[in-house]
């Protein structure tokens, strides 16, 4: 597959949040920050949104780990890129954290993923990428889940149209729940502006979508069969993943949320850098799969 995409927009990837699901692991570190598998949570959101050809991220996250993002990430040169961060006082929602990034976005569109969800699968890269095209109004993805009460469903008529978006129903109108990965165009920082907190006390990206929806300007696209969504919000579904992931890369010998290869395919990087990072992990699995990258030469 070619990787290199030319996006319109910049990035926020929102990595705040408690994580109580997951206490005591989280009373001390970022859940973003946890394995899954053989490589930190946050590697999987930052390559979708290097697939969509976004160089330039901010990180949204409290001021506890603050200094891990930035200890891990640094300032996204090692990968051709620009990282930037922005702390949130308070895990007051998505929306808000989206709000944050207002000065760095500046004109531009936004790409926006949840720190938390792994996606995978057959041609959900082009998903992606037809997702990332869409210039006017918010496209999200939607993906069909066993018990949708626990998330933001999508709501159709008869005719498979979209009328609401439902924020944890009792009553789930349809198995389609709202994945981690929104685009918007520029006028989200607006839109943000007219939320009321909710009765949980935050901006939800629920009420946020459904103003895009209001006006006719919500997209939405589905995850048919041979693509995974995976949140990694509880002990279970973390342990699922990192054995998702285990068993996909020790099949196929390739690995998936890997962004030294993903900067490397998109020309981002040239084989000398490639072969420094490499060095620099040569002591593990992850350090000798990218040497062996440079040594086989996949096709690019």
């Amino acid at each position: 597959m070619d990787f290199r995409y030319s996006s319109i927009r910049k990035g926020i990837l929102v990595a705040g949040g408690k994580g109580r699901r997951l206490a005591p692991l989280t009373n001390v570190l970022s859940k973003q920050l946890m394995p899954v598998y053989d490589k930190p949570m946050i590697y999987y959101p930052i390559t979708n949104l290097m697939l969509c050809g976004i160089k330039e991220i901010l990180v949204v996250s409290d001021s506890m780990n603050m200094n891990l993002f930035k200890n891990l990430l640094g300032d996204g040169n090692q990968w051709g890129m620009k990282i930037c961060y922005k702390i949130q006082k308070k895990p007051d929602g998505v929306a808000n954290a989206i709000s944050l990034g207002e000065s760095f976005i500046d004109k531009s569109n936004v790409a926006v993923a949840l720190g938390d969800n792994i996606f995978h699968g057959n041609d959900f890269v082009n998903l992606l990428r037809s997702a990332d095209s869409i210039s006017k109004g918010s496209t999200v993805l939607a993906y069909p889940v066993r018990d949708p009460k626990e998330y933001g469903v999508v709501k159709f008529d008869n005719s498979g149209n979209v009328i609401d978006i439902e924020e944890k129903p009792e009553l789930p109108s349809s198995q389609y729940a709202i994945t981690g990965i929104y685009f918007y165009d520029n006028t989200v920082f607006k839109r943000i502006k007219e939320l009321e907190i909710s009765s949980r006390g935050e901006m939800e990206v629920t009420d946020l979508n459904r103003k895009y929806l209001n006006d006719k300007l919500l997209n939405v696209k589905i995850m048919g069969r041979g693509m995974a969504w995976l949140d990694t919000g509880t002990i279970n579904s973390l342990q699922e993943a990192s054995f998702y992931v285990k068993t996909l890369e020790h099949r196929q010998g390739l690995k998936i949320g890997c962004p030294e290869e993903v900067a490397w395919r998109q020309g981002w990087i040239d084989d000398l850098q490639l072969e420094k990072l490499a060095d620099s992990l040569s002591n593990s699995g992850y350090g000798k799969y990218l040497l062996k990258l440079l040594r086989t030469k996949y096709t690019r």
